[in-house]
């Protein structure tokens, strides 16, 4: 089986494992010593993490993606209900009530699962051909997903909303469906948020919170670097101080709480200032070519449900980098999206481990003909 895999999928995604743990342990040590008196408290986390993830990669490459079909619906009505849970008993951070406690040990994300859950579920559900033609069925999918963006919105949690809608949405408009049933069903999803929005704007409900407008004004952040401009204006700095060569690794002036989420969100901008523009470029080349990578297996996927899921974790991993980097360069509302592979963050590393290892699994089933 071992043999059957894309090296270049798999090599690229061992580099960037591996330097997001250096890049955590250097961004973090500050911060993790102030936190919890020791300097390899999230590396150590991020660590265990990353074991517990290739350990549950090794079962997804021996399962047979056919066998979705019987167990990716019920994921779906887990991850709803944690999402429920979460909005009573979830741990607040950063305004946010996102996470939930697992016995005191570590917390878990179960947005970040729901958008690896919904790819499988959708790739599933859309590789029955019934279910392509009657505009009912097509139409389920897209309302579970709009309850669920529905949910996290409640947290709130705008970049995972506007991530998880967009993953969907770029999903649909790759389905093997008719022109006609896509159009009606966009109109007919269009209809429904419209109504809702309307009918809580009806009730005096606040759409967004102050926090959430204020990111909005991300435009010049560096005039603003008292108030709300203040992450990303250190960022501009870090990215200045690091030059084409970098100030060296570990030697980072802006992760001594400059930077406040130097280790998950700005985790770029303290690469740039350690290991220089060059190193970071070819950090973005091996980025892009697992998104090449990705988008050949799918093409050459045996199987609707293979190009599907393949798709679907294709845009999962770009709209992350697309987002996380354009926050950090001003073009875009911070969002506090991380970088995959290199930002701190448990449940997400899980998630995009889990992603990897379905796309190699596809391709493992392109090279044996298994549909």
């Amino acid at each position: 089986m071992l043999k059957k895999l894309d090296k270049w999928l798999v090599i690229c995604t061992i580099l960037l494992l591996i330097i997001g743990l250096v890049m955590i342990f250097s961004a973090s040590n500050v911060a993790s010593y102030m936190k919890a008196k020791s300097p390899y408290n999230f590396f150590i986390r991020q660590f265990i993490f990353l074991i517990g993830s290739l350990i549950i990669s090794l079962f997804i490459l021996k399962i047979n993606t056919r066998k979705y079909h019987y167990f990716s619906f019920l994921f779906m009505l887990i991850v709803i209900a944690l999402l429920i849970v979460v909005l009573v008993y979830g741990k607040v951070t950063n305004q946010a009530r996102s996470w939930l406690n697992v016995f005191g040990l570590f917390t878990l994300q179960p947005s970040e699962f729901a958008k690896v859950f919904t790819i499988m579920w959708f790739s599933c559900f859309y590789s029955i051909k019934n279910n392509c033609q009657d505009i009912k069925k097509v139409l389920f999918p897209l309302i579970i997903s709009l309850g669920i963006a529905f949910l996290i919105a409640l947290q709130p949690d705008l970049g995972t909303t506007i991530l998880y809608s967009g993953i969907v949405f770029m999903m649909f408009l790759i389905l093997p469906i008719s022109k006609k049933v896509k159009r009606n069903s966009i109109f007919a999803i269009l209809g429904v948020v419209v109504l809702v929005l309307l009918l809580l704007l009806n009730n005096g409900v606040k759409l967004l919170f102050e926090r959430q407008i204020q990111r909005f004004d991300f435009l010049n952040p560096c005039e603003r670097i008292y108030s709300t401009g203040n992450q990303v204006c250190n960022g501009y700095i870090a990215i200045n101080n690091g030059g084409l060569f970098g100030m060296g690794l570990g030697n980072s002036t802006q992760k001594y709480l400059y930077l406040p989420e130097a280790y998950t969100d700005f985790i770029f901008a303290i690469i740039v200032e350690e290991l220089g523009l060059i190193v970071s470029i070819g950090i973005l080349i091996l980025l892009f070519i697992i998104l090449w990578r990705i988008f050949l297996i799918a093409k050459r996927s045996k199987t609707i449900r293979g190009t599907l899921l393949c798709y679907g974790i294709f845009w999962y991993i770009l709209l992350h980098i697309v987002v996380n980097l354009g926050g950090l360069l001003g073009l875009m509302p911070l969002t506090g999206v991380p970088l995959p592979f290199l930002s701190y963050g448990g449940s997400y590393l899980m998630c995009l481990v889990a992603s990897i290892s379905i796309v190699l699994r596809v391709d493992i089933e392109n090279k044996k003909n298994i549909k």
